[in-house]
């Protein structure tokens, strides 16, 4: 059985997207009788492979945000380059940078 487990090790986020990419074309085509539609099988793998691709990104902001914060970005700059307020800034990253700070190799802490 297909799991966002059992295929996470086997993509990057650019494979798993551009797999991705394809199934979905291909399903939004379905309806065109020159197409085949997509099997159970394939359904569920771009199921999958759409949280193996939200739990890469996730992984990869949460990156950017320490590259940010250890560059010296204050939780303002932060904030207006995610969307968001300082306060949900940090509420959404701090707890994730204070666990994995010794990878870090910078500072983390408050404005």
């Amino acid at each position: 059985m297909l799991t966002p487990e059992s295929l996470e090790g086997h993509f990057t986020l650019l494979t798993a997207t551009a797999r991705y990419d394809a199934l979905r074309l291909r399903d939004s085509l379905a309806p065109d009788p020159d197409v085949q539609p997509l099997s159970r099988d394939e359904v569920l793998e771009m199921l999958a492979l759409g949280e193996v691709i939200a739990r890469k990104a996730a992984y990869g902001r949460q990156l950017s945000v320490r590259s940010a914060r250890a560059a010296g970005a204050s939780w303002s700059q932060v904030g207006a380059a995610l969307g968001m307020s300082k306060q949900a800034a940090w509420e959404a990253h701090s707890r994730w940078l204070e666990q994995n700070a010794g990878r870090a190799g910078g500072s983390e802490d408050g404005e």
